[in-house]
């Protein structure tokens, strides 16, 4: 089924007592009404902000484990409510903020931007992030149109900022 059709009508159970959901879900974000993506986006600003005190090095890898443990958090999440990226399943935002914004001097305008920035790679889809997101299945496919909207935010943020 293509990532791009989330058939949020169908009911679903999350549980959020359920460490992989709970971490799926963005900490809960994703089961906020109306644009959950967004709401996830919001919710990894103060992840980020702790994160943005580590060295390079370590912020690189804390990126690196957040898109491999994505790959498994949403992949696992989507199988047991039986949904493909199913819109409250907002790791994937998480790990293309935190994309976003590498190497990036922190103040509240970039963050600002970079927020702008990534949501927008992320909503409207420019090719190839379009493509990712209509052929490729699984956790891999839900986190990597955002791992590749973040990599376009991420260039724009290089030459603003």
């Amino acid at each position: 089924m293509s990532s791009s059709k989330k058939p949020e009508n169908k009911p679903v159970e999350f549980n959020l007592k359920n460490p992989v959901h709970f971490l799926a879900l963005g900490l809960g974000s994703g089961l906020l009404p109306k644009a959950p993506g967004t709401y996830g986006t919001l919710a990894a600003i103060p992840l980020f902000l702790l994160m943005s005190e580590l060295s390079t090095m370590y912020y690189a890898l804390v990126v690196l484990l957040s898109c491999i443990i994505g790959i498994y958090l949403c992949g696992r999440t989507a199988e047991d409510v039986g949904v493909h990226d199913h819109g409250a399943i907002v790791w994937d935002e998480f790990a293309g903020f935190f994309i976003t914004m590498f190497m990036i001097p922190v103040s509240w305008q970039s963050v600002l931007v970079g927020f702008m920035l990534f949501r927008l790679f992320d909503i409207i889809k420019p090719w190839p992030i379009s493509v990712a997101d209509k052929k490729l299945s699984g956790g891999f496919g839900i986190m990597f149109d955002d791992i590749l909207a973040g990599f376009f935010a991420l260039a724009i943020m290089h030459i603003i900022f």
